[in-house]
């Protein structure tokens, strides 16, 4: 763990003194009932000079310090050492991601930077926005009215449009390089009214992913009647939506792929048509966990504590999604489990993102012995991914030859 901590703070104190700070996250409390959430870093300069802004996110409350370059390494490692397990690094030449594990072992990530300028060092400055209020089409959809004002009954939609684009922004940088002459396709599975398609759509146009089209599938007609006429009407040209299902909608090829809370194994047939259209992104956010609840068979250990039904729910929501992680990577993903946006605006907010990394191992493998011991752990023999992926949860057993005659 020291030699990947003593590399993201290498990492820190270059940026400072080179001028490339972006800002720095501090997430994944180490006691989850704990009431500090998240801990944001960014530069300012004020009076006194050049110095480094922590947000400390609480519950219900923020509080704010103004730190020396020298005293924000220390608090960051005096924080990493007893609040928090996960570091995100943005500079304007790199990216680094610093995860601690339960056993106290580290792995830092090093990537492509996902800003390109350094940021303005203001220490007041107006929050800065991907998606502003003043686009029309947020208008159209009725987030905005018409003096470009956030209607207060969609002040926690706005955020979430803000906040998605922010999490998908550098996943698009590690999945592709940015700018790429190729465009991309990017299909976003059961949009809904198309809220964050539109935002999609305007992020690659942002991103200099020049000439790339965004489909949105949504089963209801009406609202992709809705949903083109505003495309139509704000100028969207390769922003297409069409009625269909996850599972029956035509799907030749896409470059990434979103579904965001599809419902139960709605998200699995997302993900399993993603991996089969070759896409390099997957994007998905869980919703409405009901496919194993009733196929868990409680380990001894946990017994006592799945006889209460809540406790059953919620443990088959984590055994779900961890299954649903595990054969990212047995087919080739680098998948990463994160919470999106804060409980206080849906309680639906984990996220599972995933990179093509290389080809689908084999069924002998080590991922696939991953698999296949989380799927026994819960007595898990039947799962939608693993089916539509034509991964088997339990080995199969050669039988013995049968003993020589002896008569």
């Amino acid at each position: 763990m020291i030699a990947a901590q003593d590399k993201l703070f290498d990492l820190f104190h270059e940026s400072l003194a080179r001028g490339t700070f972006v800002k720095l996250t501090l997430s994944r409390p180490r006691d989850p009932a704990a009431d500090m959430k998240n801990v944001f870093l960014r530069p300012v300069q004020l009076k006194d000079g050049f110095r480094v802004a922590f947000t400390y996110r609480h519950g219900t409350k923020d509080i704010f310090k103004n730190l020396l370059p020298a005293a924000a390494l220390t608090e960051v490692a005096t924080l990493l050492s007893a609040s928090f397990l996960c570091a995100n690094l943005f500079t304007t030449e790199r990216t680094a991601e610093l995860v601690i594990r339960a056993d106290g072992s580290a792995r830092i990530a090093v990537r492509k930077p996902a800003h390109g300028e350094a940021p303005s060092l203001e220490h007041d400055r107006t929050k800065a926005r991907s998606i502003l209020p003043t686009e029309a089409w947020l208008r159209e959809l009725g987030v905005t009215l018409p003096d470009g004002r956030v209607r207060e009954a969609m002040a926690d939609k706005f955020r979430q449009i803000n906040q998605f684009v922010e999490v998908l922004r550098p996943l698009l940088v590690e999945a592709f390089a940015q700018g790429a002459a190729a465009p991309l396709t990017v299909v976003d599975m059961g949009c809904g009214k198309g809220y964050l398609t539109f935002a999609v759509s305007q992020l690659l146009e942002q991103m200099s992913f020049v000439g790339s089209r965004v489909v949105g599938v949504e089963a209801r007609p009406d609202l992709v009647e809705e949903t083109n006429r505003a495309a139509k009407v704000c100028g969207f040209e390769r922003l297409h939506f069409q009625a269909g299902s996850i599972t029956e909608t035509a799907l030749d090829a896409a470059d990434a792929l979103i579904a965001l809370h599809a419902c139960d194994t709605a998200t699995d047939d997302a993900l399993a048509r993603g991996i089969g259209a070759g896409a390099r992104l997957l994007v998905v956010s869980p919703c409405c966990h009901k496919e194993l609840r009733p196929r868990i068979v409680p380990p001894p250990m946990l017994a006592p504590a799945l006889r209460h039904g809540i406790m059953l729910e919620r443990e088959a929501e984590f055994a779900t999604d961890a299954l649903r992680a595990a054969l990212l990577e047995w087919a080739g993903y680098e998948a990463k489990v994160f919470e999106f946006i804060s409980t206080e605006h849906t309680a639906k907010n984990l996220m599972i993102a995933a990179v093509k990394r290389r080809q689908r191992g084999d069924n002998d493998g080590e991922p696939a012995a991953r698999v296949r011991d989380l799927a026994a752990f819960y007595g898990v023999q039947e799962q939608r991914l693993a089916a539509l992926l034509g991964f088997k949860l339990t080995a199969e057993v050669s039988p013995k030859p049968a003993a020589p005659s002896h008569g």
